[in-house]
This record gives C-alpha cells, structure tokens and sequence, in this order.
C-alpha cells in the first residue's frame, strides 16, 4: 500500500474506531510505528484534525468527514453481504479488497446506522455451497491466474480432467490425466457455486466452459489474443448439448429428499403413487453414475440400456469389495 492509500486509510480506520494508539494502526498496515507517526503529521499539516490523547492515541475531532453518501441499515446490508459473499468465493486478492471495502463502508455509516446494520446483518449466515463452501486454494490460485489472463487478453494452457475421460476412447486421457487444452479465456461464471471458465477452446475449435475444480497445471501463456467485439459474457446464452436423456424411478420414502438434493442435470420430477420419476439430460453417462449409486437401492434406471448397464457392472464390482 502506497503512502496516500495508508493515509486516507487512517482518516477511515479513525472514523470507523474512533480512536487508535499508533502501535495498533501500525499493525492493521503492517508497517512500523514510526511511519505512522509520519503519516499523522502529514494528515495534521494537510489540515486534517487528529487529537493525540496519552494513553488513548488518536482520534479525529468530532464531526469531521461526514460521508458523502447516505445508506439506510437496509442498503448497508446489502453491500456488507455481498463483501461476504465475494471473501468466501474469490481469491486472495478480492479477499483482501472485500475486507479494505467493507472497512471503507463501516467507516462512512453513522454510529447509528451502523448498529442497526450490525443487527440486521447478524441474521444472515452464508453455510457451505456444492462445492463445499470457501474455494480450495487450487481453485482460488486458478481464478487469480484466470483473472489476469481474461483481463490482459493471454491464451491458458492446461489439463483437463472430466468423468468421461474414462469412457471417451481418447488415447491421451487414458492415463487419467486429461486432455492438454489451449483455450482464451473470456470470463468467468458463478453457477451453482461452482466456478466456470467460458474460453474459446482450441482444441475443439469453439467456445466450452471448463470447470475450475476440473483444471489442472494451468499456466498463461505470453500468446496474446482479442476477444471478438460482438463477445458479451452476460448476454452471451450456451448451446446446451446435454442431448442424453436418462429417466430414473425413485422410491416413495426418498422422493422429498430428491427434489432438495436439485442436480445440474435434473429437468423434471413426475410424481406417482409409488415414487418418481425423475428425467434428466447429460452429454455422458459418466455424469451422472455417482448420483444414481448415491441412492442405492431406492433408485432404478428406466433408461437408457447403457447407463443400466453401467450400474449393473458397478454394482458387482462393489459386491467384489464385500
């Protein structure tokens, strides 16, 4: 942090904590007691009204720097949650700019505003996602990287792995270790609390969208490249080529507990008198294996032949373990 970034980032830790010994400002910007007593005395001959009190430390005469900007508790909260939000699932970088930014924001709230968001705030609680809560530090690691390259427009290599690899007859991910993919990357997407790169794919010649979790020794390549103008990543709606169709009866007992447990590839839930039926889409069979096993005997592929089949050999293969 520069000196006019730690200066004003003093006025606003003053504001927020009203006041502050020098060591404790110092620890909050890492820096040494001495450099903060240097920046209090450039803020003082800047005109900047700190009071130093023995004992106390410092603290800003009262009714200096009054917000600019007005928030109800409500709007506050708001913007509090989504900082919360942004420290569970980005990086380290955006981590470390939600904390600077909900300082910031504290900062500027009237004392009683403040409280009043506090308490609203207090009765939210974001649990753990699909993908198990905060990011893996793979995960965080490949959207910093992905981040800077989808900013300074550089091409990513990496390998990556899916369940089909097993079942898709490729030579080069027979050992398991995926496909080598070189791919632009043109953003990143949120969906279901999973992370997903949508990038222009080399390999297969057009735009797919990979999997964070799924990426493997990734790197960023000096190979620059643009990205076409008539690209827009909130606009833009993939081709959806899920064109398996798998149909699965459920038991009556487990029918509540699948329509909670809502699955990417779920399109619909028919309700009988001895169960459901649930119909899903998927590109492979590969899929959605693990969440027909995950049922166990409370669940009977209908169709298609090959996914029965594939169960069936699990099955026995299982029994072998037994």
């Amino acid at each position: 942090m520069n000196k006019t970034d730690r200066m004003l980032a003093i006025v606003l830790e003053l504001q927020r904590r009203r006041s502050l010994r020098a060591v404790d400002l110092a620890d909050i910007f890492e820096t040494s007691v001495r450099t903060i007593y240097r920046d209090v005395q450039a803020l003082c001959e800047a005109g900047v009204p700190i009071v130093g009190s023995p004992g106390q430390g410092y603290s800003l005469v009262e009714g200096y720097f009054l917000p600019p900007i007005g928030f109800t508790a409500e709007e506050a909260v708001v913007l509090l949650l989504g900082l919360d939000f942004v420290r569970r699932r980005f990086d380290r970088e955006y981590r470390l700019r939600a904390d600077s930014s909900r300082a910031k924001i504290e900062a500027v709230l009237p004392g009683s505003v403040r409280q009043e968001a506090a308490r609203l705030r207090a009765g939210w609680k974001f649990l753990q996602g699909e993908d198990g809560g905060a990011q893996t530090g793979a995960v965080s690691a490949h959207l910093a990287s992905l981040r800077r390259a989808i900013i300074e427009e550089k091409t990513v290599r990496f390998r990556y792995i899916k369940p089909s690899d097993a079942v898709s007859g490729d030579a080069s991910s027979a050992d398991g270790r995926g496909l080598v993919r070189e791919a632009d990357p043109y953003g990143l997407v949120l969906v279901g609390g999973l992370w997903m790169l949508v990038a222009y794919c080399h390999l297969r010649g057009g735009i797919r969208h990979f999997r964070l979790s799924r990426i493997r020794e990734l790197t960023v390549l000096d190979r620059r490249f643009r990205r076409p103008e008539s690209f827009d990543l909130h606009a833009y709606k993939p081709v959806d080529d899920r064109n398996l169709i798998v149909r699965v009866r459920i038991r009556p007992e487990l029918a509540q507990q699948v329509e909670e447990a809502d699955t990417f590839y779920m399109e619909r839930i028919e309700q009988l008198e001895d169960g459901v039926i649930v119909t899903l889409r998927v590109r492979h069979i590969e899929e959605i294996v693990r969440w027909v096993l995950g049922w166990g005997a409370g669940a009977t592929v209908l169709e298609p032949e090959s996914l029965k089949q594939r169960i069936f050999d699990e099955a026995k293969q299982m029994l072998k373990c037994y």
